[in-house]
């Protein structure tokens, strides 16, 4: 066994595009030797149960089923997940172990897990397997998970355009594996589709998944605290500037605060001008809210994350994460401190000019910001509905 330090190296690859995602696993066994992949099928949950699969290179080595903890087929892979690991791992001899991810199953759920039993694993990467052909049709896909089959429990409310997209943003690999939907009407991916890749995930690497580039970099290393802050929406690591083969990114920040009102009337012009738009903005009747801009697949969600640094006692500062500190300190206000507008979009054929007229309609005028953060927090809460839900 030729793990580091002892420990079972153990990458993750994941990926609504499943065809890429085999590709990609199977090509990473056949290059690393002594590798083997686990795999939970969550297809057949519907009859109480997680199916099981480890194999390498050649065969099955071995099959087994979980049984679903609360309803939840996802809540069963994690509970299996570990266990098996650690009994690869106390084998002895294997040099990796990858964790192939059903269809609909985030990486951002499962590589907290693995990274927190440290002992005898170690994390040392984490990709998407993709299609850059599919890119586009998927983030266009509002489909729910659940009315395809995809859901990963019964209370699963996801879309295959927000779960594709944070497939893409969380992982530092983007495993590319061309021509998984050959046919007569399926047509290769192009120049166009390489950028929109390219644009969507500007902190991952990609590498084609037909030779041991793929191996190479999932043994790298795997940060979890510092995926988790590429993510999160007070320091995301978001798409910048770019217009490259037909495809825009238009990354939009201000400082003024939106009218509540005015931007609630744009939200479905904004909403549907990008393939995918995210972000963090403030409204002015909620100058202390942090809130995240998600779009993809025509839909938006608008969700509070917490308060604006800003907004804390300077004794609460030691409890947040250096990663967001440090993305505050970078664009400091005089008067708003970390408050902002940073949103960034990314389409084919994007409007650039559109998108910042209707954007900086939605300010606060001249006059409304000379009034004041009490006149702000009296202009009408237009966002209740979606912020603040009756149960």
């Amino acid at each position: 066994m030729t793990s580091r330090q002892g420990r079972l190296p153990v990458a993750i690859v994941a990926g609504l595009h499943a065809d890429a995602r085999r590709t990609a696993v199977e090509q990473i066994l056949r290059t690393v030797p002594g590798s083997v992949a686990l795999h939970h099928d969550l297809t057949a949950a519907a009859d109480r149960a997680v199916r099981r699969t480890v194999r390498d290179a050649g065969a099955t080595l071995s099959s087994g089923e979980a049984p679903l903890v609360n309803d939840c087929a996802c809540c069963a892979l994690r509970e299996d997940l570990l266990p098996e690991l650690l009994r690869l791992a106390e084998e002895g001899r294997y040099r990796l172990a990858v964790v192939e991810l059903w269809d609909s199953v985030e990486p951002q759920a499962m590589a907290p897990v693995i990274a927190a039993a440290d002992g005898p694993l170690v994390l040392t990467g984490t990709a998407t397997a993709v299609d850059p052909a599919l890119v586009l049709p998927y983030l266009a896909n509002g489909d729910d998970l659940a009315d395809i089959g995809l859901a990963a429990a019964p209370t699963d409310q996801r879309t295959v355009a927000d779960t594709f997209a944070r497939q893409l943003e969380y992982p530092t690999v983007i495993a590319v594996v061309e021509g998984t939907q050959a046919g007569p009407h399926v047509e290769a991916a192009d120049d166009t589709d390489h950028a929109l890749l390219a644009q969507l995930t500007p902190g991952a690497r990609k590498v084609w998944a037909d030779g041991g580039a793929l191996a190479d970099a999932l043994l790298a290393g795997f940060d979890v605290t510092a995926a988790a802050a590429r993510v999160h929406p007070a320091c995301a690591l978001l798409p910048q500037d770019c217009d490259e083969h037909g495809v825009g990114t238009f990354v939009w920040r201000r400082e003024r605060p939106f009218h509540p009102q005015r931007l609630y009337a744009a939200l479905e012009d904004l909403t549907c001008a990008a393939a995918r738009s995210r972000g963090r903005f403030w409204l002015a009747d909620r100058p202390d809210t942090l809130l995240t801009w998600d779009a993809a697949g025509g839909a938006l969600c608008v969700e509070s994350a917490g308060p604006w640094l800003a907004a804390l006692p300077d004794a609460a500062w030691e409890m947040v994460p250096a990663e967001r500190r440090l993305a505050a300190a970078v664009d400091w206000h005089p008067a708003h401190g970390d408050r902002c507008q940073h949103l960034s979009f990314t389409s084919p054929g994007l409007d650039r000019d559109g998108l910042a007229a209707v954007l900086d309609a939605c300010l606060l005028t001249d006059e409304e910001y000379a009034a004041g953060r009490e006149r702000w927090q009296q202009l009408p809460h237009a966002f209740d509905d979606l912020l603040d839900p009756v149960v």
